[in-house]
This record gives C-alpha cells, sequence and structure tokens, in this order.
C-alpha cells in the first residue's frame, strides 16, 4: 500500500474517531474531556484536591454528572465511563433500592484485590453475605462494646495522658493525628487478634506495619482514579508506584501471618479466633490467606476512620470555641451527676460505657464532624445491567458509578444554605437534649448506608467519644503557629502534614460542676 492511500486511510480513520467522540462529548457534563485522554488530565491536575475538585463539578451540575476517561469506541461507554452523583436520591437507589444492580465491581475489586483480597469491604455476593453474617453476630453483642471500653481507656490512662503530660510540662508541639492513629492501631489489633503492637508509646516507635500499610492505601486510591491499565503495566513490570506496592504488600503480610500464627497457638476471644471457628462452603476452616484479608479488613475499617474524623473533629473545636464550651460544659455536667463534685475525680478514669451514652452534644459535634470530613469521602459502585437513577440519569452497564460523600455535605441543595458551616445543633432536637439523625438517611452518609451500613458505628461512637472527653477535659489545644492543614489524597481523609498542636492544662470552671 503506497503512501498516499495510508495517509487517506489515516486521514479517514482520524476524523472518524474526532467525528465520534464529539458526540461523545455531548453527553459528557462534568470536566472537560479531552480527544484520546478523556478526563484524566483534569484528574491529574487536581490529584491533590480530588475531593473538592469533584464537589465543585457536582454543584455546578445540579448533584450529578458524568464523565469518561477512556475515550474510545466500544469502552468509552462502559469501563471508562463515570456517574458521578452528591444527589441523596441516587445514593439511596444505588446503595438500597437497587442494591443488587450495584456491587462493588471488577474494577474496584482488581485495584483493591492486592491490598484486602476477598475481604469484607472487596467482596460481593455469598463470600460477602457470610463475613458480614458473621460480624453481625459479632458487632451487636454488649460484651464487644466492653472490651472496647476497656482497650480504649486503658490505652488512654495508661499512655496517651503520660505523652500529652509530658508534653505540656515541656511545652512542646505534637501530632496529634500521629497520636490518634497509634492509638486506634492498637485498639483494633487488640479487638481484633488480641495482640497489643503498644505504637502509642512514649518513645513513639516506628512501626513498619503502618508505615507499609499507609502506603498501599495510598496506592490502592491511585489505581481507582486512572485507567486501570496504567497502573497494571507499572505493576506488570515491577516499576514506580507499583514497586512500592509490592514492597508494602510484602511487610502487611509477614505482619499479618504472625499474628495469625499466634492465634493458632493460643486461641482467644478476639474477633480472629471467632472467624477461626468458621467453616467456608465446602465445610473446610478458612485458610490462612482469607484469615489474613478478613482480619486486614477490619484493621482498615477500625484504625483510620476513627483516627481522622478525630483529628478533624479537635482541629475543628480549636477554631470554634463556642462548640468546645459546650462540649466541656456536658462533660462536667454529666460527670459531676455520676462521679460526684470532686473534679479530680473526673480526668482520673476515662468514661465509662454508661457515661458515653449520655454525652448527646459530644455525639453531635462527633457526627457533624463527620459530616464535613467523612473518613471515607467517596465510594464507588459498578452498574452491572442499565439503569436510569432516580433523577432520569441513564447509567449504562459496565460502568462505573461514583457517589462523593463529600461534596454532600457541601449541596446547599441538600443541608441548606449553612451547609459549610460547622453547627452541631443540626443534629440535635429542638429543646437540645436529644441526639435525632437526618430524617432522610442518605443526606448523611458517614457510616454509609443500606446492606452495607457500618457494623462498627456504635463502637466508633464509643471511642470517639472516649478519645475526645480525655483530651478535652484535661488540655486546651492551640494550633502550633504556620502549621497548614490540608487533606492528604488516601482512602481515608487524613490530613497530609498531620496536626500539630500545643496543649495546656484545662481549668474547669467550678460553676460547671454544679450546674447538674
Amino acid at each position: 500500500m503506497d503512501t498516499p492511500v495510508l495517509l487517506t486511510l489515516a486521514a479517514t480513520l482520524l476524523s472518524a474517531y474526532f467525528l465520534w467522540f464529539l458526540l461523545l462529548a455531548r453527553t459528557l457534563s462534568g470536566p472537560k474531556a479531552w480527544p484520546l485522554l478523556g478526563s484524566v488530565p483534569s484528574m491529574i491536575v487536581n490529584r491533590n484536591q480530588v475531593h473538592d475538585f469533584l464537589a465543585a463539578n457536582l454543584r455546578n451540575t445540579l448533584g450529578t454528572y458524568q464523565t469518561c476517561i477512556l475515550p474510545f469506541p466500544l469502552v468509552a461507554r462502559k469501563e471508562g465511563f463515570f456517574t458521578v452523583t452528591s444527589n441523596p436520591r441516587n445514593i439511596e437507589h444505588v446503595l438500597k433500592t437497587r442494591f443488587d444492580n450495584y456491587p462493588k465491581g471488577p474494577h474496584w475489586q482488581a485495584a483493591f484485590h492486592d491490598l484486602l483480597g476477598h475481604g469484607i469491604f472487596n467482596s460481593d455476593g455469598d463470600t460477602w453475605l457470610m463475613q458480614r453474617k458473621t460480624a453481625a453476630l459479632e458487632f451487636t453483642t454488649r460484651t464487644l462494646r466492653q472490651a472496647m471500653a476497656r482497650w480504649v481507656n486503658r490505652t488512654i490512662k495508661n499512655r496517651l495522658w503520660c505523652i500529652l503530660d509530658k508534653a505540656v510540662k515541656g511545652k512542646l508541639s505534637v501530632d496529634l493525628q500521629d497520636l490518634l492513629l497509634r492509638l486506634t492501631f492498637d485498639n483494633i489489633c487488640g479487638l481484633t487478634f488480641g495482640k497489643d503492637p503498644q505504637t502509642l508509646s512514649p518513645d513513639l516507635p516506628e512501626n513498619t506495619f503502618t508505615v507499609a500499610f499507609d502506603s498501599a492505601t495510598e496506592i490502592t486510591l491511585q489505581r481507582l482514579l486512572y485507567p486501570g491499565i496504567l497502573w497494571k503495566f507499572q505493576k506488570l513490570l515491577s516499576i514506580g508506584k507499583e514497586r512500592k506496592m509490592q514492597q508494602s504488600l510484602k511487610i502487611v503480610e509477614t505482619y499479618m501471618n504472625e499474628a495469625i500464627s499466634a492465634r493458632e497457638k493460643s486461641p482467644s476471644d478476639d474477633l480472629l479466633s471467632r472467624f477461626m471457628k468458621k467453616r467456608d462452603a465446602t465445610g473446610k476452616p478458612l485458610s490462612a490467606a482469607v484469615l489474613r484479608q478478613i482480619a486486614l479488613n477490619f484493621v482498615l475499617a477500625g484504625r483510620d476512620t476513627s483516627s481522622v474524623a478525630l483529628s478533624w473533629f479537635f482541629w475543628l473545636v480549636m477554631n470554634h470555641p463556642a462548640v468546645e464550651q459546650k462540649i466541656i460544659d456536658e462533660l462536667t455536667a454529666v460527670l459531676a451527676s455520676t462521679r460526684g463534685g470532686d473534679r479530680r475525680k473526673w480526668t482520673e478514669e476515662a468514661l465509662d460505657f454508661d457515661e458515653a451514652e449520655k454525652l448527646v452534644y459530644l455525639k453531635a459535634a462527633l457526627t457533624e464532624t463527620l459530616r464535613l470530613y467523612p473518613s471515607v469521602p467517596q465510594d464507588f459502585k459498578h452498574a452491572v445491567a442499565d439503569d436510569v437513577l432516580p433523577d432520569g440519569t441513564a447509567v449504562p452497564a459496565g460502568s462505573t458509578v461514583t457517589y462523593s460523600i463529600y461534596a454532600v455535605a457541601r449541596m446547599k441543595s441538600v443541608w441548606g444554605e449553612d451547609c459549610m458551616e460547622f453547627k452541631p445543633e443540626r443534629f440535635l432536637s429542638v429543646q437540645g437534649n436529644r441526639f435525632e439523625p437526618p430524617k432522610d438517611g442518605y443526606k448523611f452518609l458517614a457510616f454509609n448506608g443500606g446492606p452495607r451500613t457500618c457494623l462498627g458505628k456504635d463502637l466508633a461512637y464509643l471511642q470517639m467519644k472516649s478519645v475526645a472527653a480525655a483530651v478535652l477535659l484535661r488540655y486546651r489545644l492551640l494550633p502550633v503557629p504556620g502549621h497548614r492543614v490540608q487533606q492528604k489524597m488516601s482512602l481515608t481523609l487524613f490530613m497530609k502534614h498531620g496536626l500539630r498542636v500545643f496543649l495546656e492544662p484545662r481549668q474547669l470552671e467550678p460553676q460547671a460542676a454544679t450546674s447538674a
């Protein structure tokens, strides 16, 4: 074939592609899509502010838009097509009404498989259902809540207070996010497989598992945001981020295998030991690989989410002194009624379960924090069959639906003109004496919704209340001048540079104790 013919054929194919792309682009309503590149350039430019980028686009498109990352015939309306929404009705439709049509799907499972395998957060169908039923039986028991309270209170009294007292005496700043991550990691390890790694110790030892785990979760998120062919190519050649991913996974696997081996030799009453008693579909005990994946999923849920939420909570409270005072007033009133008027007794022991239950305003403040800064800011679902969302958006089979929990809180159409304000009263009764979640449960999705609603919700509130009370009753937090609080792009909404604060002893006002 001579050169003129080749040039003519190439020009014809190129013209046909651009005509096809123009027709595709007319159906897209999100960030600008480019020929051959789709919306990937926009994602790269905004990679350090993905959640705010999505929220801005959703506000401009009234809550739902569609975009494409693989603008090529045959795949553009499937693997490369994304429907992004913050509309509560659409989210309810995906998470509840048409639950069976929106599993995690192959795109999500492929990205997460190396880290989470077939654990509860990365499985569908019977595999998910077995783990869900087993976990549900355990998470609804008062015994587990009491065990969590013991682990939390022990860690607060014997470690957290000691570290913070030392910082006060030395007039040193601390990275509160780092301390909270260590605290929740020690607690969830104790609860999951009876092992206390003691990462929250005075010398703050580096834990190779947590470093590797953080790296693996961050790289996993990047897998989701870009075309799969990119990370799969890097993985095949063991280059770039994927090389670091493989190194991190080896450390994680070794740590988890040691924990499982220890439990096999000495079973206990922790979650891992209970799963060891279960059988798979063939009647055989669960393999070490499956147990490792199950335990790792619980560590992910129990460590990151609560610590991240508490970090944003303390940051918001520091910047809203009126809210802080209301929390202190409630704490002192409850403790005056349960421990008497001697203020020294209020800070000798962390909260017990019954005291934590009485803290209505504190729960509202924590919930408002989770509304504005949800620990898991977005999630992804795979459309099995063609569907139409309640707002009329057509979802093609094989495509991905992403719902932005972070963006929901920033929609005036959902939360009103004051949606960006930190306002715990949103979650209180008119009288202010009772916690009241919104009647529309899909406005607030920090604990997900539908059949996959978080099983550890009550445990999370118990731990967050206990830690928040333990810190605020004893110390006043002050921001370190010049310290920048910025979101880190990971599966959970970490602060990129941590939360550095100074602490000073809190002087409780006598009248606060007698007001109960």
